[in-house]
C-alpha cells in the first residue's frame, strides 16, 4: 500500500494553468514593457486548441490534444504552462514514468516548482516498484528535501490561509517518502527518524505506523522491539482517518500476535498491548514488554533464590524431575537405590496403622502444600510410638527401595533415629479398678 497524498494540494498548485489570460495574437499591439516579456499565441488556432484542452474532462482525450499542440506548435510562448498541463494529465492517467519525466523537465527551468516536486515525491513509490533503482530513490529524496526546505513559503496560487491548512499534508508526505526511501536502502535508523517526524505532523496514520514498526524491528535491537510491537499493534487497531483498510489491519494483527508471542514467550499481556495502541498514537513513557529471555532469567533467579531458601523441597523437585523423565528407571537404579538420600521433608497424609504405625505416607510436592496426595512412603522395621495428626511436618533421611512414575511414589526404608519431628507417645495402659466390696 502506498502513502496517499492530497490531490487537492496539486489542484491548487496548478490552478493558474487553467485560467490563462485572453489570447493575444502575433501582430497585435503589445503592452508596455515590463519585467516579464508579453506572451502571445501564434494564432487563433493555438488558443482554441489550448481552450479545448482546458475544457476536456477526459484525461486520455486531453493528452491527445496536448500531444497535438506539441506537434503543431513545437515552439510556443506557453511551453511552461503546457508542460504543467502534461504533468497533471499524466498524473491523472496514473502514468508515473511520463509524469516524473515531465516534472524533471519543469525543474530544469524552475528548480523550486512546487507542482513538479510534489508530483515526483508523490510518485516515488509507484515509480520505484518492487526493485527500486538508486536513480529513482535519489530523485525522490532530492525532491522531498526540496519540498521540506521551502515549507515556510506558500507555493504559487496558495493564499497564506490555504497553505496553513495544506502544509501539514505536504510535510507529512515529505517525511514519509524520505523514510520509505531509507527503508529501501535498509538504513533502518534513518527511516525510523523520518517516520518519527511524519508521525509528529500526523500521529494517526496506519501506514506510517506499519512502516515505523518495520524499521524499528529491522534494527535488530532487542531493547527497541517493544516499540516496534506497539507500532504494529497501532497499525492493526487504528480505525480513524488515515487507517489501513480492514484487510490490511487484519493482516497486521495476525503478524503482531505471532511476533508478540515469539518475543514475550507467551500471549500473556497481549491484550494490554492492543488496548494501549488503540487509545494512544505513541508508546507511553513507561511502556515495556519483557522478552522471553528476560522472563526466563528472572524465573531462574527466583527459582535459585527459592532453592536456597528451601533446600529440602528443591532436592525433592529435582528427584521427581529425574524419576519422571525418560531415563527415570536408570537414574533410580544408578543414583538412588540403596543409597541414603539427604534430608527431605513432607507432611503426614496417613499412618498405617493409625496407632503405632510402621508405615507413614507423606505429601512432599512443592513443600508439601498439597496434604492430600502422598508421593513418599516411609517404612520402619519396628513400630513408632503413639500417633500424629495428619498434616504434621516431618523430615527424614532414608534409603530408597523402589518407585513408580505414575502414580508417582518413592518408597524409603528409614531408621527411627533418621526420622525428625515425630512426637507421638505410646498410649497409656488402661487402668483396671477393683470392684468395690459390698456389705451384706
Amino acid at each position: 500500500m502506498f502513502f496517499q497524498p492530497s490531490k487537492f494540494v496539486l489542484a491548487i498548485a496548478t490552478t493558474a494553468v487553467f485560467v490563462l489570460a485572453p489570447a493575444r495574437m502575433v501582430g497585435q499591439a503589445t503592452a508596455p514593457s515590463s519585467q516579464q516579456p508579453q506572451k502571445n499565441w501564434k494564432d487563433r488556432a493555438e488558443y482554441d486548441l489550448y481552450d479545448a484542452i482546458t475544457k476536456e474532462k477526459d484525461p486520455k482525450a486531453r493528452l491527445e490534444k496536448l500531444q497535438q499542440w506539441e506537434k503543431q506548435y513545437p515552439q510556443t510562448d506557453w511551453a511552461a504552462e503546457r508542460r504543467t498541463l502534461l504533468l497533471t494529465t499524466y498524473f491523472a492517467l496514473g502514468d508515473a514514468k511520463n509524469a516524473t519525466e515531465t516534472a524533471k523537465r519543469i525543474l530544469a527551468d524552475d528548480p523550486k516548482s512546487f507542482s513538479a516536486l510534489y508530483i515526483i515525491v508523490t510518485l516515488t513509490q509507484a515509480l520505484a516498484g518492487g526493485n527500486p533503482t538508486p536513480e529513482v530513490l535519489d530523485q525522490g529524496e532530492k525532491a522531498a528535501n526540496a519540498l521540506l526546505a521551502n515549507l515556510d513559503t506558500p507555493p504559487p496560487n496558495f493564499t497564506p490561509e490555504t497553505w496553513k491548512s495544506q502544509r501539514p499534508q505536504v510535510e507529512e508526505l515529505g517525511h514519509t517518502t524520505l523514510g520509505w526511501i531509507e527503508m529501501q536502502r535498509k538504513n533502518w535508523q534513518a527511516a525510523e527518524a523520518a517516520f518519527q517526524k511524519s508521525l509528529q505532523v500526523n500521529p494517526n496514520s496506519g501506514q506510517v505506523d506499519y512502516y515505523m514498526g518495520t524499521s524499528i524491528a529491522s534494527e535488530k535491537d532487542i531493547k527497541k522491539m517493544p516499540a516496534a510491537l506497539f507500532y504494529f499493534a497501532r497499525a492493526a487497531t487504528y480505525e480513524g482517518t488515515g487507517a489501513l483498510n480492514a484487510t490490511g489491519r487484519q493482516q497486521v494483527m495476525t503478524y503482531v500476535q505471532k511476533a508478540y508471542k515469539s518475543f514475550h514467550g507467551s500471549d500473556e499481556g497481549f491484550n494490554n498491548l492492543i488496548a494501549a495502541a488503540k487509545t494512544q498514537p505513541v508508546p507511553p513513557a513507561d511502556f515495556a514488554i519483557k522478552n522471553a529471555t528476560e522472563i526466563a532469567e528472572a524465573q531462574a533467579q527466583n527459582e535459585d533464590e527459592w532453592n536456597k531458601a528451601h533446600p529440602q523441597e528443591a532436592l525433592w523437585k529435582s528427584i521427581k524431575a529425574a524419576l519422571t523423565g525418560p531415563d527415570g528407571a536408570t537414574y533410580f537404579s544408578s543414583n538412588m537405590k540403596e543409597t541414603q538420600v539427604p534430608t527431605l521433608k513432607g507432611k503426614v497424609v496417613k499412618l498405617d496403622p493409625a496407632l503405632r504405625p510402621k508405615t507413614i505416607l507423606l505429601a512432599m510436592e512443592d513443600g508439601a502444600n498439597n496434604t492430600n496426595t502422598a508421593d513418599a512412603t516411609l517404612k520402619f522395621e519396628t513400630a513408632l510410638a503413639g500417633r500424629l495428626d495428619e498434616g504434621t511436618e516431618l523430615s527424614f533421611e532414608g534409603v530408597p527401595e523402589s518407585y513408580t512414575a505414575s502414580p508417582f511414589m518413592v518408597v524409603f526404608n528409614v531408621d527411627k533415629d533418621k526420622l525428625h519431628g515425630w512426637t507421638g507417645k505410646t498410649a497409656p495402659a488402661p487402668v483396671h479398678h477393683r470392684p468395690s466390696s459390698s456389705t451384706k
